[in-house]
């Protein structure tokens, strides 16, 4: 069983976004049992399910939060998407049985900043320390050829952890979340530069570079 979270402290940086078409590439593109497991009680993931159409592949939801995650043996994928601000004791729970961490920032000083300070708090977390758990970094709602892109990209070099992927700004995301489905169920040649985004980011997944 694959266990992936989608971690970041700060608040609007794409963390469901992230988790959502996650879950639905392992469903959809790869045909695999997967899990979508929400920690957040505003329920973003599980609203996207509950809009997501009965002919889609299946993705099991839970509600994280609530209660202490438990699933079938038989899974193949588990998404986990954090909440912002989570911290101690809370993060420690959440991190008991993660495999690999996907990390998004946004093109932003401010974003950068709080970055910086929730690494810094996640590298003393006990299995990260023991190298149990990998970090993939992911620059996230990126408009490229832009002065801020440019200082995303020399801040994410600059923490020394895989750079697995640049996601583009765009509101094909959007369209998708409404409808609950991912980029991944939507017309090819509407999405191909995100497709093609994307394909750094699942490779790396696929690969043993992404387990600890």
């Amino acid at each position: 069983m694959r266990t992936i979270l989608v971690l970041n402290a700060k608040g609007g940086c794409g963390k469901s976004t992230i988790s959502t078409n996650l879950a639905a590439y392992f469903a959809s593109v790869m045909g695999k049992k997967v899990v979508l497991a929400d920690y957040d009680p505003q329920e973003s993931s599980l609203a996207w399910l509950e809009a997501r159409d009965e002919s889609c592949p299946f993705i099991e939801g839970i509600a994280a939060y609530k209660d202490p995650l438990r699933v079938a043996r038989d899974t193949d994928y588990v998404i986990m998407d954090a909440p912002a601000r989570v911290h101690g004791k809370e993060l420690t729970q959440i991190m008991r049985k993660v495999e690999t961490v996907i990390f998004p920032v946004l093109p932003s000083p401010i974003d950068m900043r709080a970055a910086t300070r929730y690494m810094e708090e996640l590298k003393k977390n006990g299995r990260v320390a023991r190298k149990e758990v990998k970090i993939g970094i992911v620059a996230n709602r990126v408009r490229e050829n832009t002065i801020i892109f440019s200082e995303l990209y020399d801040f994410i070099k600059g923490m020394r952890l895989p750079y697995v992927a640049t996601l583009r700004d765009t509101q094909n995301y959007i369209r998708a979340e409404e409808r609950g489905i991912s980029i991944f169920e939507m017309a090819p040649s509407q999405v191909y530069q995100d497709l093609e985004d994307w394909q750094s980011l699942t490779k790396w997944l696929r690969s043993k570079r992404s387990l600890p």
